[in-house]
């Protein structure tokens, strides 16, 4: 059957998406999946809000194409106004997740051989959904306050690029947040070089310390900023409800994507979070996921402190669920995590091969924090540094 397949399914199925899901090892530490911590989802409001929809006078289980999702796309235009975002309701789509969002964006603006800016490194499901249409991938390198500007002025006029990924909020995997000069000037360049941006913004709304930035969509002068948002992290994965902003002609042409995708989100689920939000206190909740992920955010920093060796370095993110390891060049951590983590320490991260679309660097790794807890962070770490020093040793040999 192979030779039937269409080109694509030999592209992504070499995203290594499949790593991020859990060990059936039952001594494993995963550090391995941007999982939000299920107990911190909202579950008896979330449980009240399903009921009273199953319940209402409105059936919600029929087809309501355009219509169900109105209620709750004004609630979504509240969140970004409140966030400094001016949104109107009719320029919101309900996404399956905002994996959806990435795979319709893609199939509307990517055509084989299309440039296409990413960070370096970025995140494992964007480039598992962009290489199913075949981009000319180019990597900017990440920075500590965002991707390197000077290289990317440097691609844009030397390259025909179309289209620019970015995470400027507690980016995955690094956990690092755009400045805001460079938000303003990333507008600048693509308003210059007639680029589109995708904004990607899943952990915006979970910042521990700092101040929160104006986002990328907020400073857009010209439409050229497609911005996408969920409810997976901040309320729960299971809902597959995110959200897609874009200016009138894009958004028109995605609207056509989308149906030919899946006709509508589930409205039962579109009910169940418009009734959520409705009748109970995002904020709140919100406050309760800062505190509890800084918690944990606190004890990643104290275990990598205590017990990496000296080779190893990582980020401290003021926000989201990631921090991102780096050791020496000479080091393949793809290759100490299968001979060494894994089957001798029982602890697993994700190595930095999949997360460049060149597969070329082999020496960084993003770590979570998010769904595990303060003993597994302390023990798992510990584990991740043994085990380091003994791929060390061996590869030095």
């Amino acid at each position: 059957m192979e030779e039937e397949f269409a080109s694509r399914v030999s592209l992504t199925s070499k995203s290594g998406l499949n790593a991020i899901y859990p060990s059936r090892d039952p001594e494993m530490i995963s550090f391995t999946g941007g999982f939000p911590d299920a107990n911190l989802f909202p579950t008896q409001e979330l449980g009240n809000s399903f009921q009273n929809v199953i319940g209402g006078a409105q059936t919600p289980f029929q087809y309501q194409i355009g219509q169900e999702s109105e209620p709750l796309r004004e609630q979504i235009s509240k969140l970004l106004a409140a966030d400094g975002t001016q949104v109107s309701p009719s320029k919101i789509m309900v996404t399956q997740g905002a994996q959806q969002g990435l795979d319709l964006v893609a199939k509307l603006l990517i055509n084989k051989g299309d440039g296409l800016v990413v960070e370096g490194p970025t995140y494992i499901g964007a480039l598992a959904a962009f290489d199913a249409y075949e981009p000319t991938y180019y990597t900017v390198e990440m920075e500590e306050d965002g991707m390197n500007l000077a290289d990317l002025k440097k691609i844009l006029i030397q390259q025909q690029v179309k289209l620019i990924y970015t995470i400027p909020d507690f980016q995955n995997p690094t956990g690092t947040v755009m400045s805001l000069a460079k938000r303003k000037q990333l507008i600048e360049l693509a308003n210059r070089y007639n680029v589109l941006i995708i904004e990607d913004a899943p952990y915006r709304w979970l910042r521990y310390e700092g101040k929160s930035l104006p986002t990328l969509k907020s400073l857009d002068t010209q439409d050229r900023v497609i911005q996408l948002g969920s409810f997976s992290k901040i309320l729960a994965p299971a809902l597959r409800l995110g959200w897609l902003t874009a200016g009138k002609g894009l958004f028109e042409r995605l609207q056509e994507l989308k149906g030919g995708s899946d006709l509508e989100t589930s409205s039962l689920m579109i009910q169940t979070v418009n009734y959520y939000l409705t009748h109970y206190d995002l904020d709140a909740h919100l406050n309760q996921l800062q505190k509890s992920y800084q918690v944990k955010r606190n004890a990643m920093m104290t275990a990598m402190e205590n017990y990496l060796p000296d080779f190893a370095h990582y980020t401290r993110p003021q926000g989201g669920f990631f921090t991102w390891l780096t050791v020496p060049k000479d080091l393949d951590l793809e290759k100490i995590q299968n001979s060494q983590l894994k089957p001798n320490f029982h602890v697993m991260m994700i190595p930095s091969t999949n997360l460049f679309p060149d597969k070329k660097h082999c020496n960084g790794a993003r770590i979570s924090f998010s769904n595990v807890t303060l003993s597994q962070i302390d023990s798992g770490i510990q584990r991740l540094a043994n085990g380091l020093s003994s791929g060390y040793q061996k590869q030095s040999v």
